[in-house]
């Protein structure tokens, strides 16, 4: 099959060199809205490229979009105008209500499209949700979930990045209610300025916790953070009556025990989030080329990153009150 790729950047160029080493991918398409980046990308993969949108749908099986977040609604409506099964990166909208038109356009259209959430193709969270799902952890009591960057973003980011629970914590706020299965009824957050004084000029922090109650009593805590210097860090812990597992615990983890036979962060901790989610990234596209051919159902639907918005939503606003937040309160 033929998968196009719109929007070559940095994570474009790495989705499409991964797609290009899979056997069931013959081609590889490439589309840029910036002249002649998608020509130069195609040289160093081998790949073809094309000099418009359309041209990228009409010969493409599938298409995968990695371009800036503000062009996601549009882009996201031809791909599925045009009846191609789409992988778009998240977010798919930056706002509830233009999210949750979109949402129900896209379910109305019947194509599939699923939301780039890798933490949701990441092989140790996978096999968690399966063991969750099984029973096998019994009554989930509580959920723990890390998330630090090594190096904070470019401060030039920061104003366009949507804040840390829509960037850096919204990929935990997908992955821990898909993993409990259950519905969050209540939000609290905190956050501070720890990092760098550019956050603040930003309206945002650079550390911050989160708390969330699930219906069925279970609660959740994720913290995340823009630096720690030993190495990217994320770990999700799931406390149950019958077992306690942990996902992202290894050696690589930079995080140094001070028991006498514990754990000492090695040399090899992970430089970023590529790092720690090679093989997330790349179970990634293999799974988007069996949804593409119909083998596959869609593990990242739409609707989902719906619910993880309205979570970062609630998270800001009741950072900034201090307060609580029902998720009732949170405009569907």
């Amino acid at each position: 099959m033929r998968i196009g790729v719109a929007g070559v950047g940095r994570i474009g160029a790495m989705h499409a060199r991964t797609l290009g080493s899979l056997d069931q991918v013959d081609q590889v398409l490439l589309y840029d809205p910036l002249p002649g980046r998608a020509a130069a990308v195609a040289r160093e993969l081998g790949a073809a490229h094309v000099d418009t949108l359309d041209e990228l749908l009409a010969g493409s099986a599938g298409v995968l979009l990695a371009t800036p977040t503000d062009t996601h609604p549009e882009l996201l409506r031809r791909a599925v105008g045009a009846g191609v099964p789409t992988l778009c990166e998240k977010p798919i909208a930056r706002e509830v209500a233009e999210m949750a038109v979109l949402v129900a356009d896209v379910e109305a259209s019947g194509v599939p499209v699923l939301v780039g959430f890798q933490r949701r193709f990441d092989p140790a969270i996978v096999e968690l949700h399966r063991r969750i799902r099984a029973g096998e952890v019994g009554t989930i009591y509580q959920v723990r979930a890390t998330g630090n960057d090594a190096e904070p973003p470019d401060f030039g980011y920061l104003p366009s990045s949507g804040g840390i629970f829509r960037d850096l914590l919204i990929h935990d706020l997908d992955a821990v209610p898909w993993l409990v299965g259950e519905p969050v009824v209540q939000v609290f957050a905190s956050g501070s300025v720890l990092v760098d004084q550019a956050f603040a000029d930003a309206d945002d922090v650079d550390n911050a916790v989160v708390v969330l109650r699930f219906a069925g009593g279970a609660h959740a805590l994720l913290t995340g953070g823009r630096h720690n210097p030993l190495g990217y860090d994320h770990r999700v812990e799931v406390l149950g009556s019958r077992d306690s597992l942990a996902a992202g615990l290894d050696p690589r983890t930079p995080l140094t025990s001070l028991e006498p036979d514990g754990s000492r962060v090695g040399p090899d901790a992970h430089p970023g989030f590529v790092e720690r989610f090679r093989a997330a990234y790349r179970n990634e596209m293999v799974v988007f080329t069996e949804v593409v051919a119909g083998r596959a159902d869609n593990p990242s639907p739409v609707r989902d990153s719906l619910v993880s918005l309205r979570l970062a939503v609630a998270c800001d606003q009741s950072r900034r009150t201090g307060a609580p937040v029902s998720m009732l309160e949170v405009a569907r």
